[in-house]
């Protein structure tokens, strides 16, 4: 309980008695040693032969040689004065190898791009406007009526039955 500025103090209530009652707060806090300390002290200390003693359970993250290798392999990095941040030797050849191979292909690409003649382009060319003529015409078909859909499969079956029966 704070009595700050602009508060009336109880009546009978002196400031100094409520300072040394704080102070006296604080001192009996200090004294009392773990005073908050709920657990009991455990019976497998006294040495009574008896009682069977736990055993510290073993973590499977640090038991497992994965993590024993990647422990030493760090520490080994700390003693040589490398940042965690910097890969090992093997990981960051093979990453250059595998960049250069992407720039090799790269410039293959391009390089097979400028070498194709003007009729190979033209034939490109065609073809692209083909596929989105095709694009277009189902595009259209789909916003079509169901009577004229229905009336193009008749007259589709129609042609192959007379083609049928001619034959």
């Amino acid at each position: 309980m704070s009595w700050g500025t602009g508060q009336h103090l109880p009546p009978g209530l002196p400031r100094a008695s409520l300072r040394k009652s704080a102070s006296m707060y604080t001192e009996i806090q200090r004294e009392q040693p773990d005073g908050g300390n709920i657990l009991t002290h455990p019976d497998y200390i006294d040495g009574n032969p008896d009682l069977i003693k736990p055993k510290k359970l073993l973590n499977p993250v640090k038991a497992s040689k994965s993590h024993q290798e990647l422990h030493r392999e760090l520490l080994m990095n700390h003693k040589r004065g490398l940042g965690v941040e910097s890969k090992p030797e093997l990981q960051r050849v093979l990453e250059h190898r595998r960049r250069d191979l992407l720039i090799r292909q790269k410039k293959e690409e391009e390089e097979a791009k400028k070498l194709q003649s003007p009729f190979e382009k033209e034939l490109l060319k065609r073809h692209q406007r083909l596929d989105q003529l095709e694009r277009e015409q189902e595009k259209q078909e789909d916003h079509a009526p169901e009577f004229i859909k229905v009336k193009e499969n008749l007259r589709r079956t129609s042609t192959v039955t007379g083609d049928e029966k001619a034959a």
